[in-house]
Order: structure tokens, then C-alpha cells, then sequence
């Protein structure tokens, strides 16, 4: 995840409207913020910028632009789309609480925080034989990153699908990502199909639902019942591995079983 809230955007910084409420800051960014930028605003991660003594007016400027659109990236997985949809689920007031919670921590020490144990953990585990057993039904190519992913459902989510129902717990969902097959030029290399053609395999990715997968997950990142996973080649899981990007990025789809390829999952064959 890059940068989202760093200097890479210039905007102005606008006055407070309201005093913070440095308690109920700090109480929001418990229940989702702190799943990718840490309890106190010390990221989990290297790639996720620090929040901690951020100045408020700038955090509070930078959360009303993701919130209203002014501030979107063009990618539906980017950083910013995912900011985009926590943002949206904030109230101007939580906005300025927010901000100025994390204006008042101290900082950084160049320590970590923990990920959250019921956002980090995924109870999704690998599908054995899904060649066998699951339906390869979309192909998609990647240009920015030079990927082609293969898309594969298991019974219970095609059958959902091609009936028109919101996908039950049980449903499967399964990519195998490939690094596209380069020309002399550095470019993929297209195939009769209309799409790259795959080289090598990169990581699988998968997201699967079953009864109560949901129920320690903060209500502004649950996905219903929905786990998410990325696999290694060898079929273990990812290490450092974040699920609330997953769980962020997929929110706002909920009308569409929060997946992306719903449409395509109902025309399965």
C-alpha cells in the first residue's frame, strides 16, 4: 500500500470548524484505523505512512477529500480507493475527532504497531484441487502491474450467481495471478484470447465466507462473513499479509456480494 495520506497530494489545509474530541478519536481509530495505521498512528507496515503527530488540520483535510472524491485514485485496489471507502463511512464530526487524536500522539520512534488479531488472522485456507472441482470463469488482464489473472468459483457461488442470489456462506473465490509474458519491446505479449498471455505465477489470492467469519471483524471493515488470502507459489499464506486492506477495498461493493466479478460469475459456464 503507498502513501496514502503522505505529501505526494498537495491541498490546503482548512481551518477547524470544530473543537476535536480527542477521546472519540481515539475510540474510532480503535475500531478501524488502527488496522492499517496502528492504535496510536505508528503504521504497521513500511508501506503505510504514519499518522502520529500529523498535524490535525492537514489529517482532517486530507479524510473530507477521500470522504466527498476530490482526493480518488483510478484503480479500484489502490490505496486511495481504499481510503475512499473508509472515508466515506465517517461523519464530519468523527473527522475531526480523528484527526486530532492522532495529532496528539507523540512522534515516530520508528516502532511499529501490531496489527489488530481479528482483522490480521484469515480463515480462508487453500483450495485443494480447485482445477478439479471449481469453474474457471474470467480472464483479466492488468497493464499497470503486467498481470493476467485467472478467475475460478466453486459450486456453491456459481450456483448463487447464475440464480441472481447474494453469494452464501460456503462460496469460493479464487485468482491465479501471472506475470505477463513480455515481447522484445518490454511489452505483454497479447494471445488470441484477447488477453496477455501468462508466464510465470506469481501468488493466488482468494476470498471465501462461511458462518461467523465475520463476527470479530469492526463493522466498518466486515464483509458480511468474507475472509480474504494471498498464497504463495508453494500454497502457504503470504507473510504480512494485511486483511483490512482487503476487507476496505471491498466494502463499498456490498450490493454486489462484495465482489468485482459478480457479473461474469453469473455467466459462468
Amino acid at each position: 500500500m503507498k502513501k496514502v495520506l503522505g505529501l505526494s497530494v498537495v491541498l490546503a489545509v482548512a481551518p477547524f470548524t470544530q473543537a476535536a474530541d480527542i477521546e472519540a478519536g481515539k475510540a474510532r481509530a480503535a475500531t478501524v484505523c488502527a488496522a492499517c495505521h496502528g492504535a496510536n498512528g505508528m503504521s504497521v507496515s513500511d508501506t503505510i505512512p504514519n499518522l502520529a503527530a500529523q498535524r490535525s488540520g492537514y489529517l482532517e483535510t486530507q479524510l473530507k477529500a477521500f470522504k466527498d472524491g476530490t482526493r480518488k485514485a483510478a484503480g479500484a485496489t489502490s490505496p486511495a480507493a481504499i481510503m475512499n471507502a473508509i472515508a466515506a463511512q465517517l461523519s464530519t464530526e468523527d473527522i475531526a475527532n480523528v484527526a486530532g487524536y492522532f495529532a496528539s500522539q507523540p512522534g515516530a520512534t520508528g516502532a511499529k504497531s501490531a496489527l489488530l488479531p481479528n482483522v490480521a488472522k484469515t480463515h480462508v485456507t487453500f483450495p485443494e484441487g480447485y482445477k478439479e472441482s471449481f469453474s474457471k470463469y474470467h480472464t483479466i488482464s492488468f497493464p499497470a502491474t503486467k498481470q493476467v489473472r485467472y478467475y475460478y468459483a466453486n459450486k456453491t457461488a456459481v450456483a448463487a450467481a447464475k440464480a441472481g442470489k447474494p453469494l452464501p456462506d460456503g462460496s469460493v473465490l479464487f485468482a491465479e495471478v501471472y506475470a505477463a509474458k513480455l515481447a522484445a519491446d518490454g511489452k505483454p505479449v497479447m494471445g488470441g484470447d484477447g488477453h496477455f498471455v501468462a508466464d510465470k505465477l506469481v501468488v493466488y489470492t482468494a476470498m471465501a465466507r462461511e458462518a461467523g467469519w465475520g463476527k470479530d471483524i469492526p463493522e466498518m471493515l466486515r464483509n458480511e462473513n468474507w475472509n480474504y488470502a494471498i498464497f504463495t507459489t508453494g500454497k502457504q499464506h503470504r507473510p504480512g499479509v494485511n486483511q483490512a486492506e482487503c476487507l476496505a477495498c471491498h466494502k463499498p461493493l456490498d450490493n454486489v456480494s462484495y465482489t468485482f466479478t459478480l457479473k461474469q460469475l453469473a455467466g459462468a459456464k
